[in-house]
């Protein structure tokens, strides 16, 4: 009883960051994206250096969840996230001297991975935050398209930053729907007709 009344009250504050950290996480995605289907798609020099930051950025944005979450020992799928996206960013940088379809299959086998380690740590937010359903389908979905990323680098079709921005855009889309779907929750629990 003690603990069901614990999590209750811890989740409005941490509703209030998961808010701030989604709408944030769909800016950046959704800017990645417009730049990579414009400049980068014809620029190789940014969109090597912006298929490097997309996992940097990922392992940023889960440790600092982490850490504003009760920490990265409570937080064990973000943790793995994040060691993860550190590796992905290593295992991208040199596949860049490679290949593009290297570039991919490393995006590919990332998107697999960190997609299981985000729909676990949505799993797990849902008992306190609730919402989370938008977060599951997202990393049920980068799952997918990381093995669809496998299957097209061994493909004889040229690859690009383009390849991968549909991804990116779908990940910025559920960020926002979890955004929007926390803050129009929030805003109903506060509502007049919610008290009386």
């Amino acid at each position: 009883m003690s603990a069901q009344m614990n999590d209750q009250s811890r989740a409005p504050q941490s509703n209030t960051w998961l808010k701030s950290y989604y709408y944030l996480r769909f800016a950046v995605s959704a800017a990645w994206v417009a730049v990579a289907f414009t400049i980068a798609k014809n620029n190789p020099p940014l969109a090597a250096v912006m298929l490097i930051a997309y996992p940097v950025w990922d392992a940023l944005a889960n440790y600092v969840d982490a850490q504003r979450s009760g920490g990265l020992g409570r937080n064990k799928s973000q943790l793995l996230n994040v060691v993860v996206s550190i590796i992905a960013t290593i295992a991208v940088a040199i596949a860049l001297g490679r290949s593009m379809n290297a570039v991919l299959s490393v995006y590919g086998v990332w998107a697999v991975v960190s997609g299981a380690f985000q729909l676990l740590t949505a799993v797990r937010r849902w008992k306190i935050n609730g919402a989370q359903w938008a977060m599951i389908l997202s990393g049920a979905q980068s799952a997918l398209a990381g093995l669809f990323f496998v299957k097209m680098a061994t493909g004889t079709e040229a690859i690009g930053i383009a390849n991968v921005a549909p991804y990116a855009a779908f990940g910025a889309f559920y960020f926002l729907v979890s955004a929007v779907w926390l803050s129009v929750g929030g805003a109903l629990r506060k509502s007049p007709r919610a008290v009386s």
